[in-house]
């Protein structure tokens, strides 16, 4: 070779390698020998003692050839070595990770989300009309129950062949493969990025089956409250979309009317209260302080069942079921029932017109059971958040009346203030935060905007509703709504909404519902939940 030599200063000395008899020739010499050397090579002679090394290091019956002779070459060809290497792992990780996305996605071609067959087959022109060997062509079958041609069958196995489409030329093997492969691939693409979901927050093995609700009989209109405060039922009907509302009057109890209505949940999901684990009561305005759910559980005939109640404004229902689907979901119990119930009437300031037009009172009541599959789940997302920060725009604050004992020590007697609210902060806050959780919810179930069927907010106010359903892309249609007959009822809103929607059959077996609560705490949240019977 010609060029100038590259002087390159000699390695510190090296021991022997120690060679262990599989590492020697018949001759018992060693493989590999390090020794003190000195290395002067010119730069056209690294390529062919690094082929020569290559080639011994890849092909195993050639590897006893690499002796003494070719150390100080393979030394110098170190640098090609290792990138020769990398390259060759490289290629070899990208082919298999390639194979595996493949075989992934050939095993999940069957997989079937919401119940349905959303993965779409290769076109049944391609399918339909494929002919092959029994004894050699693979199948598969889809979800839909489709008999398919696997796309991934070798070219041996198809070698036969022959696609004829309707109305078309016969298509080569290759073109088939070719057109199956992007069809399929394609789909499940498309269903398999659906079907992510976020741990904790999404499947609860439980399913709503039975809704009930049960409101007080003494009606107020908007023409009553124009007696009452300067205000009108135009005013209040083009700002709120409220008519009428319920009051609980005399001697009338909140837990009677959550009673009521899980009485008539049990009795839509063909269900006893001998039958029930738990009960759950969302309220805001108990008849006890102490709480309500015990007394509900009493009424109903839940004597098994364990019952608390849960304050979370407005949110109290959908928080309640969430709460319950965890429950059922770890096997706690096998039946629940949720009870979202309030009698804000008994907090409001009848003299403040701002207020006293939007709450009145209700209940409603969902039974909810455990199920053993995930694919029989109703409750499929979920989230839920609070800012403490905002609190002061929407509450009911406590206000006791100063007492001396004879001690001389002053505590207070029991009393609340009438609801405060800031109205243009909730409703700001609600316009923004809900369309953002239900988006949540939805991601956590590994769904989109288009899986909803029916939308359920919490009946605050109509223009609310109609901002997120456009956030949401969602039509006016699909939104649950009968905020104008009981006004504002807080945690009783949405179940007695969802109960008008199941019994006049508007919710169906099978529907998707985007529930979201918002209100006081200031709380929030939405959960996806599939409807069963």
């Amino acid at each position: 070779p010609r060029g100038p030599c590259l002087p390159l200063s000699p390695p510190p000395p090296c021991r022997r390698l120690n060679a262990t008899p599989a590492n020697q020739e018949t001759t018992g010499k060693p493989l590999i020998s390090l020794e003190p050397l000195h290395l002067y090579t010119r730069p056209r002679q690294l390529f062919l003692p690094a082929s020569r090394f290559c080639s011994s290091m890849l092909l195993p019956r050639t590897l006893p050839r690499v002796r003494r002779r070719h150390y100080r070459d393979s030394v110098a060809a170190a640098p090609l070595i290792c990138l020769l290497f990398a390259t060759c792992s490289l290629v070899a990780a990208l082919i298999a990770n390639t194979n595996a996305r493949v075989r992934s996605k050939a095993l999940s071609s069957s997989v079937s989300f919401r119940g349905s067959a959303n993965v779409v087959a290769p076109s049944s022109s391609l399918m339909g009309h494929a002919h092959s060997h029994r004894s050699s062509t693979s199948t598969s079958t889809s979800s839909a129950g489709v008999k398919m041609v696997s796309p991934f069958s070798s070219p041996s196995s198809v070698s036969s062949l022959s696609v004829s489409p309707s109305g078309g030329p016969s298509m080569k093997r290759h073109q088939y493969l070719s057109r199956c492969h992007a069809e399929a691939n394609q789909a499940l693409e498309t269903a398999m990025e659906a079907r992510k979901r976020v741990v904790g927050r999404s499947v609860l093995k439980c399913q709503p089956i039975g809704s009930g609700s049960a409101a007080p009989s003494d009606r107020v209109t908007n023409v009553d409250l124009e007696k009452q405060v300067n205000t009108s039922d135009e005013w209040i009907a083009q700002r709120t979309g409220i008519s009428n509302r319920h009051l609980l009057t005399g001697d009338g109890r909140l837990s009677s009317l959550g009673a009521q209505a899980a009485t008539n949940a049990l009795e839509n999901a063909g269900m006893s209260g001998e039958d029930i684990d738990l009960v759950i009561v969302a309220t805001s305005s108990p008849d006890d302080m102490f709480g309500d759910a015990t007394s509900v559980a009493n009424q109903i005939g839940a004597k098994k069942a364990v019952a608390f109640d849960l304050t979370a404004a407005c949110s109290g229902f959908m928080f309640a079921m969430i709460t319950a689907g965890q429950y059922l979901d770890t096997g706690f119990a096998k039946n629940a029932v949720v009870v979202g119930a309030d009698a804000l009437s008994r907090w409001v300031d009848w003299d403040d017109r701002n207020s006293c037009i939007l709450f009145g009172d209700g209940a409603g009541a969902v039974v909810m059971k455990s199920v053993s599959e995930e694919s029989q789940a109703g409750l499929l997302g979920f989230a839920m958040h609070s800012d403490g920060s905002k609190q002061e725009h929407l509450t009911l604050p406590y206000e006791g009346t100063l007492q001396t004992l004879n001690s001389g020590h002053q505590p207070t007697k029991g009393g609340y203030s009438p609801i405060s609210m800031n109205g243009k902060e909730v409703y700001k806050f609600a316009t923004t935060e809900v369309p953002k959780v239900i988006k949540e919810a939805l991601e956590n179930a590994g769904m989109v905007p288009e899986d909803i069927d029916h939308l359920l907010l919490h009946q605050a106010n109509i223009r609310i509703m109609e901002t997120v359903a456009k956030k949401l892309g969602l039509s006016m249609d699909q939104v649950i709504a009968n905020i104008d007959e009981y006004g504002n009822t807080s945690a009783g809103s949405m179940p007695l909404a969802l109960d008008e929607a199941v019994r006049s059959g508007r919710v169906k077996e099978g529907d998707v519902i985007a529930f979201a609560g918002f209100g006081a705490g200031l709380s929030w949240g939405a959960s996806i939940v599939r409807w069963g019977q």
